[in-house]
């Protein structure tokens, strides 16, 4: 009962920043509108008590559709299925504001056939409604080891499948590690306990052509400790990071978006190697950029971070010369 939607959807949107709203807060919610978030997701798990869940489903209905969210992804986050309150989540929510609502995030997946349970609740509600099928994107959250381990099979189990989630607080009480700061090296272990799980999670979401996302850092008042534990994961190659407050918004961007150098000089790889591999610049397959060799090779790691900036709005302030013959 999966479906193929009747229009491409960008799969793979802008997520440097991907905030947190409680979506029993009405004030939140309108706050969040204004922020320059890439990704905002509306949250009925933790965020919410749970005599507070069924009102929030309505009161995120109403924000999506009459709310400006312009410019921004937008995600509702239901309760995972060992509760009682996934499936009207995804119903209330879905047949009330389907059209204004991007992805739903689906919290603790511990394997593939939760993720199909989500698609086909999706499907049907998409066909009884009059949505276009299969539109509506699915962020899976990895919070145990179980998850981790059955992570390339979550990864491949649906094509609404958009990004796969890394949800530290409780993937650390999970494996009992020895911390309490959520994103922090436990003590007593010398290297990067973090490591391996980041690892898994990039490689499962880059071999299905997924974004992999860095979940939240806790201690909103602790900028330094945000910084270098979104540095580490933009160093490896995640797309983004959960922020939890709006001071957290612009570090998010900045980390995950290439510095200007780096843009420019991208960019400057592409112009070149098109140039020196036409007819025109010789029908090269590889040439001299400055004192860099560039060939293709060189060509598609540019392209990772030229996309980057792009989806970051960046602007160039250098341009290719055509050499002097």
């Amino acid at each position: 009962m999966t479906g193929t939607p009747a229009t491409p959807v960008n799969r793979l949107r802008p997520r440097r920043s991907c905030l947190a709203v409680p979506g029993s807060n009405p004030r939140f919610l309108e706050k969040a509108q204004g922020l320059p978030a890439d990704q905002v997701f509306l949250d009925l798990e933790d965020a919410c008590a749970p005599i507070a869940k069924e009102g929030a489903r309505h009161t995120i209905v109403d924000a999506l559709n009459n709310g400006d969210w312009t410019g921004k992804t937008r995600v509702v986050r239901v309760n995972d299925w060992t509760t009682h309150w996934t499936y009207r989540d995804v119903v209330t929510v879905v047949e009330g504001a389907g059209p204004n609502l991007d992805c739903i995030m689906l919290p603790k997946v511990q394997d593939a056939q939760q993720i199909v349970a989500l698609d086909l609740l999706l499907t049907q509600i998409e066909k009884t409604m009059g949505f276009e099928v299969g539109r509506i994107g699915i962020e899976a959250q990895i919070e145990n080891a179980k998850g981790l381990v059955n992570v390339d099979a979550i990864a491949a189990a649906s094509p609404r499948m958009e990004t796969i989630v890394f949800g530290p607080a409780d993937f650390m009480a999970s494996i009992n590690m020895k911390s309490l700061v959520v994103g922090e090296q436990p003590p007593g272990y010398g290297a990067d306990a973090y490591h391996y799980i980041l690892m898994r999670i990039l490689m499962a979401a880059r071999a299905h052509d997924l974004q992999a996302i860095d979940g939240p850092y806790l201690q909103i008042r602790n900028p330094e400790g945000y910084r270098e534990v979104a540095a580490r994961s933009a160093a490896l190659g995640f797309d983004g990071k959960w922020v939890l407050h709006p001071d957290q918004v612009a570090l998010a961007n900045e980390i995950f978006s290439p510095s200007q150098e780096d843009y420019d000089h991208a960019e400057l790889i592409l112009d070149a190697y098109a140039y020196y591999t036409s007819e025109a610049g010789g029908a090269k397959g590889s040439a001299m950029l400055g004192d860099e060799m560039i060939d293709e090779a060189s060509r598609k790691m540019a392209l990772v971070i030229a996309g980057k900036g792009r989806a970051a709005g960046m602007s160039r302030t250098s341009k290719f010369e055509i050499p002097e013959a």
